[in-house]
């Protein structure tokens, strides 16, 4: 059977050198891998309103946080890890299962904010967000005196 890894493409190329990237390398070596990293959303638009969907695998519903703040819109989400104390006991023999907290924020201007509606789903949280109505410029003419 083939081994499956994943694939990893390295720039080789001059004309693609960042000289940043020794830093972004040092702080992976330093840090390792096991931060989680930036979860992804999909935002569709049905015409009244817009739909988020944020991949949240393996979180339960209880330690994802949803803050509205001076029209933004704020997801932060905590993995908890307990292994430490098993890990005294000597039950694992590898822990790759990723700890911590990642959060993301969204500009709500245009969206009714009273009106969000959010549901949590098979590791999927999905925002209804209604477009507020356009405001209507009027314009009239005023008579002078």
């Amino acid at each position: 059977m083939l081994n499956m890894t994943p694939y990893s493409r390295k720039h080789n190329d001059v004309s693609m050198y960042n000289p940043f990237n020794f830093f972004d390398d040092m702080e992976r070596n330093f840090f390792g891998s096991n931060s989680i990293g930036e979860f992804k959303t999909d935002i569709q638009d049905t015409g009244k309103e817009y739909v988020m969907e944020a991949d949240l695998p393996g979180f339960k519903k209880e330690d994802i946080h949803l803050d509205l703040n001076d029209n933004a819109l704020t997801i932060t989400a905590q993995r908890h890890s307990d292994y430490e104390e098993k890990d005294k006991k000597g039950n694992f023999i590898r822990c790759e299962r990723s700890f911590g907290s990642y959060q993301r924020s969204f500009d709500l201007d245009g969206i009714q904010v009273d009106k969000i509606k959010a549901a949590y789903e098979n590791g999927v949280l999905k925002l209804t967000l209604p477009k507020a109505a356009p405001a209507v410029e009027s314009t009239r003419r005023l008579e002078i005196e």
